[in-house]
């Protein structure tokens, strides 16, 4: 399979519609539920809440945003791939460079019903250590850990 050419950049406000249709739909199909929070509340958590504990990555392909991800030295809170997108290596190359800068040891939680985030993670050195309801949408979901060997 061939890896689509694209570049990863720090989050900048004025790709925040972008980013947030691309997540929003990316969550959407993940889990078979709409969004929640508004269109509108949903740019100000990106613009406002996510910088302030996170740092923001953005994957682009041809100026257009195709991945995100949020992320500190121990912890990713959002890792989403445009639907067009996903399975081609972008969350891989995202992965990798979130773990470059990593403490050597992160968590994350995923949504129960999204297997492929499961199998994604799993691929990649994640594993379970925890299951509980913490989300908004009240769904079940595992919570994961990487340890750097």
């Amino acid at each position: 399979m061939n890896r689509p050419i694209f570049e990863i950049i720090h989050y900048k406000p004025k790709y925040a519609k972008q980013t947030v249709q691309m997540w929003r739909d990316s969550k959407e199909k993940a889990i078979k539920q709409k969004e929640i929070h508004s269109f509108e509340n949903h740019i100000y958590f990106l613009n406002h809440i996510l910088p302030k504990q996170y740092q923001i990555n953005l994957a682009f392909i041809d100026k257009q945003v195709v991945g995100i991800a949020a992320y500190n030295d121990s912890e990713i809170s959002q890792l989403y791939i445009h639907v067009d997108y996903q399975g081609m290596g972008i969350e891989k190359v995202l992965l990798d460079k979130v773990k470059a800068q990593s403490n050597g040891r992160l968590t994350l939680r995923t949504f129960e019903v999204n297997k492929n985030a499961q199998r994604f993670y799993e691929k990649n050195g994640f594993r379970i250590i925890g299951r509980g309801c913490e989300n908004e949408e009240n769904l079940p979901d595992i919570k994961y850990e990487w340890i750097d060997k």
